[in-house]
């Protein structure tokens, strides 16, 4: 969700922070702004709206070499000026960006603030003025910061200036991501190191209740009693390449089109010496053991959770159960008595996630994460890690690493199968050369779109057995680019109530791949059809019929998904591309949801 960059060196500050805005704007904002110490203390620019309005509203003749700045999704208060990031205290000394929710904010500001008027509407200010409070009972400026962390009840990453101080950015987080990277002659804060590409690939971890002091020469990490920690950078392996978009209009076009190449490279990177594919031994051992297994997820990554059931207990013969994470933290259901937790997230930032696995950690119970994000929050905390391998999906809308995480969920269940159903390594090779099938038949899925979409309000999704759950994620992607109100559903379920919203014209897109359910599916669309609706069908191979309007190529029926959602993800895009909506970067959504 929202981003953090702050810079202390030698060079122009604005010009990268700015910089390092950008790159965060996939993650979903509604404001920006940036803070920088000048000969007048420290100067605020801030703007609802785009970084696009920001650079406008900056004054770039203002000289400084240290400064942070924040892009905001809107939690408290709404999307305005004021309620933008940096927030100010009331003397106008002190100023600081905050990423997270504080749950606590209210009864601080009953306890300390009570004589202090509020600029804003956000639980962030709180902060900024109990800093301001203490220092001016008589505390320093890093006894004041720590003081009021530990005050704070929830989740926070924080970069703060002082006015007095022209060489220092104090940093915390707890919960929310943030990273510090080092340079020669500089250093850098920011929430993803995407953000600060620009400047250096070397940087170091920073975890919960940790408190660092930034300045250009110097890191020092201590625990918020104050005990100094040492810790070595690592480089991030991403080239600036991965994170442009290069000839393409949109990142989501781009990162479709990645596709194939993604699960090329999945296979590539758990094949083992034998040749064939597999996960690391201590992994394997711990599905094996596992009783049952639970997976925690949300979103897309929740209905690439509900494909990985069927691979292992179709091909592993392992229970599974797949739960959203927002609800599993605070409604647990009973437990097996060996479970496991698979976390499937692409940020491997999940607030809802990690809060389950900081329960289930505290119970004791083993943990596995599948992420796109190596040295990411839940990866670092989980026992074990699967990495997706997929490249930095910059687009709201998740699309690569969606089959990315269904690919490494196959690998996974096929690894600890003892009679293997098929050969997942040459079936994934099927599937890529599908996949590339599919993303090269943009024109004939662009009319699809026009001819189905063009006015639509409302549209439907339906599907059976796994083609259920492909419908799930095609209305998924529907609604978050498009605002069309699209529901997927079981297509034995329309007529227990649904039906009911079928009138003239509907557009109603099935998914037909699954052989056992095919003649059922197609009975769901000839319901539907009855009652006027427009209806599309999406069919493999196989079980295609004359009249389909588009026929996949034959892959497994295992892997069916990883090719049928490729058509949704196109239909999606040329929905939303006609109907002019910010195909990367959707209205209210952001890319990694660091709040619960």
């Amino acid at each position: 969700m929202c981003g953090i960059v702050g810079y202390a060196g030698l060079n122009d500050a604005k010009d990268i922070l700015v910089k390092g805005l950008e790159k965060l704007e996939y993650r979903g904002y509604d404001s920006a702004g940036i803070a920088v110490h000048n000969n007048d203390g420290v100067t605020l620019f801030k703007e609802k709206g785009r970084i696009a309005d920001l650079r406008g509203a900056i004054d770039w003749h203002v000289e400084t070499t240290i400064g942070i700045g924040h892009t905001r999704w809107a939690t408290h208060g709404v999307p305005n000026r004021l309620n933008a990031h940096p927030h100010q205290s009331a003397t106008g000394r002190f100023t600081l960006v905050h990423n997270g929710v504080i749950e606590n904010y209210h009864l601080l500001q009953n306890t300390y603030l009570k004589g202090i008027e509020m600029q804003s509407d956000t639980d962030t200010e709180v902060i900024v003025q109990l800093i301001d409070l203490f220092v001016t009972e008589g505390l320093t400026t890093e006894q004041a910061f720590r003081k009021t962390l530990g005050l704070l009840h929830g989740s926070y990453a924080i970069a703060l200036l002082d006015a007095n101080d022209t060489t220092t950015i104090y940093v915390a987080k707890n919960k929310s991501p943030l990273l510090v990277g080092v340079g020669e002659g500089f250093n850098v804060v920011a929430s993803d190191a995407m953000a600060m590409l620009q400047v250096t690939d070397r940087y170091i971890e920073l975890h919960d209740k940790e408190v660092v002091i930034v300045t250009k020469e110097q890191v020092t990490i201590t625990t918020l009693e104050g005990t100094v920690l040492t810790r070595e950078p690592y480089t991030v392996a991403l080239d600036m390449s991965d994170i442009e978009k290069g000839a393409y209009p949109h990142y989501m076009l781009k990162e479709m089109d990645e596709q194939p190449s993604v699960i090329r490279k999945i296979s590539k990177a758990y094949e083992s010496e034998l040749g064939d594919l597999t996960i690391a031994p201590e992994i394997k051992q711990a599905l094996q053991q596992a009783d049952r297994l639970y997976i925690i997820a949300a979103g897309t990554s929740y209905h690439a959770g509900l494909v990985g059931k069927q691979y292992f207990e179709k091909m592993a013969q392992k229970p599974v159960e797949v739960h959203i994470s927002s609800e599993f933290g605070y409604n647990m259901p009973l437990l097996s008595q060996k479970p496991l937790f698979i976390f499937i997230t692409q940020s491997g930032e999940t607030a809802d996630s990690r809060q389950v696995l900081v329960k289930i950690k505290e119970l004791g119970y083993p943990s596995l994460t599948i992420t796109n994000v190596q040295g990411s929050t839940l990866s670092r905390e989980a026992d074990h890690t699967l990495l997706l391998h997929a490249g930095p999906e910059i687009a709201v809308a998740s699309t690569k690493a969606y089959v990315a995480q269904i690919a490494v969920l196959a690998i996974a269940a096929y690894a600890i199968a003892e009679d293997k159903v098929m050969d997942v390594k040459q079936e994934l090779a099927i599937a890529a050369n599908a996949i590339q099938v599919m993303v090269d038949a943009k024109a004939a899925i662009e009319e699809i779109a026009l001819a189905y979409l063009p006015i639509a309000r409302n549209a439907f999704f339906i599907g059976r057995n796994m083609d259920y759950y492909v419908a799930m994620e095609g209305a998924l992607k529907l609604k978050e680019i498009s605002y069309i109100q699209a529901e997927g559903f079981a297509g034995g379920e329309l007529k227990h109530g649904t039906i009911a919203l079928i009138e003239e014209g509907t557009p109603v897109f099935a998914l037909v791949t699954q052989e056992a359910v095919a003649l059922n599916i197609r009975g769901n669309v000839k319901e539907v059809a009855a009652r006027g609706a427009h209806a599309c069908i999406i069919a493999m191979e196989g079980v295609a019929e004359e009249g389909d309007h588009l026929v996949l190529p034959q892959v497994h029926e295992l892997l069916t998904p990883l090719v049928a959602v490729v058509p949704l993800q196109l239909i999606s895009y040329y929905a939303a591309l006609h109907r002019r909506c910010d195909v990367d970067k959707p209205r209210n959504l952001a890319k990694s949801v660091t709040v619960e």
